[in-house]
């Protein structure tokens, strides 16, 4: 008995020696937390409130356990090269004058623009895109984004204006089918300081699209020209600035849009600052496969009217000169390759005829048109080779009274121009 006794004490006191060492444990950890709190408390200043160390602990958490996915960060961009042969004309007065040009680089028409996108969860989009162009370096935009709604955008920043199309969706390099821009275009300001809401809407087999803005406006120059993208206002004014598209086939190959923009232009205090602008724009998109051919018309009409106001005269201060200040500007565009033959899916035939009409008896007025035909090799599916060919002619309807008439102009440029979607 005295034997079973003693080996029943011996294995309780084995099974007692875990938990002694654990109470030991225990009690070091709790002395440990109560020194260490006891330091942290001392660092606290103590004009800091606890409810703002509160919120900074709990900041500081949030940054520890924040998880991989919530935020991503890319750059895109694209790149524009090319080389432009020139040559052109002037008659003035029965006397005629002819320069050529050529250049590496193309001034006009070379770009490099990196692309800066980072998203902040699944409802925030930061976009900044610089750009270096023509000697100079600028931004074409900087703006956030915040998805509403699976129909609705909410953008604030600065932004491309949502007036027709070409300077939204077809302006990139890499999209463009032909190495120059439509003439014209940059008598409206493509960009402006505001706040955009955008989307779609089903409607049944068709769909349709918005978008509308709210921005500081264009200004009116001395010559009776706009200009646009300040960040201060020039006057007490808003405008507004819409588009409307709709598609009206179920397989989306159609669309059609209509665009305005309204708002005074005018500088409180100056000749003009009773000038108020209405614009308007038309703009049509088809793209359709015709096996083996695809198929791409695009097409676009602008309207600007500006308020007849009075302008001081350049040749004389003393007095002032007035003209009807309506532009017109209008181009049609088609394309096509023949993506269902092996041979020759990479080409692409382009085509464009652009008219371009700026106010009568100003000093900038004129009647202009061109033509411009093309050939690209598609090295893939965003980069590009191009080979445009491009004959302009232009008759001058400015003042003779202002000096500013300059008789009739014609050019032929070629251009070898490459470019590409980083």
């Amino acid at each position: 008995m005295f034997v079973s006794e003693l080996h029943v004490a011996k294995i309780n006191k084995k099974h007692m020696k875990p938990h002694n060492l654990l109470k030991k444990q225990l009690l070091l950890l709790t002395l440990l937390l109560s020194v260490i709190t006891g330091l942290r408390a001392q660092t606290v200043p103590a004009t800091i409130d606890s409810s703002i160390y509160d919120r900074l602990n709990y900041l500081e958490e949030q940054v520890n356990y924040h998880k991989s996915g919530d935020d991503h960060f890319m750059v895109v961009g694209l790149a524009t090269f090319g080389f432009a042969s020139n040559s052109t004309t002037n008659i003035l007065n029965g006397v005629s004058t002819n320069s050529k040009t050529n250049s590496l680089g193309d001034a006009d028409h070379f770009e490099f623009s990196p692309m800066f996108l980072w998203r902040h969860g699944k409802k925030f989009l930061m976009e900044f895109e610089p750009s270096f162009s023509n000697n100079g370096l600028g931004v074409n935009w900087a703006d956030i984004s915040y998805f509403a709604a699976p129909n609705l955008i909410i953008k604030a920043g600065y932004f491309v204006l949502p007036f027709g199309t070409y300077s939204k969706r077809q302006a990139a390099g890499w999209i463009n089918k032909l190495a120059t821009d439509p003439m014209g275009l940059s008598g409206v300001p493509t960009t402006d300081y505001g706040v955009e809401v955008s989307g779609g809407l089903p409607m049944g087999s068709m769909k349709m699209n918005y978008d509308f803005a709210l921005t500081n406006g264009s200004q009116l120059n001395a010559d009776g020209t706009l200009s646009g993208g300040n960040i201060v206002d020039n006057n007490n004014n808003k405008t507004l600035t819409g588009r409307l598209g709709i598609l009206p086939f179920s397989n989306s190959s159609l669309e059609l849009g209509v665009s305005g923009m309204f708002g005074k232009v005018g500088t409180p205090g100056m000749i003009n600052e009773r000038a108020k602008g209405n614009m308007y724009a038309f703009d049509l998109n088809y793209v359709k496969t015709f096996i083996p051919f695809l198929v791409n018309i695009k097409s676009q009409y602008n309207i600007v009217n500006v308020s007849k106001v009075d302008y001081v005269n350049p040749v004389d201060t003393t007095t002032t000169y007035s003209f009807d200040n309506h532009s017109t500007n209008a181009f049609v565009q088609f394309s096509i390759r023949p993506t269902g033959i092996q041979a020759l899916h990479d080409l692409e035939l382009a085509g464009r005829y652009t008219t371009y009409n700026t106010p009568v008896n100003s000093t900038w007025g004129s009647d202009q048109s061109s033509y411009s035909v093309g050939l690209n090799y598609w090295m893939s599916w965003r980069s590009v080779i191009r080979f445009t060919y491009e004959k302009y002619t232009g008759n001058s309807t400015a003042s003779s009274v202002l000096n500013a008439y300059t008789g009739q102009t014609k050019s032929n440029t070629f251009y070898l121009q490459f470019s590409i979607q980083l």
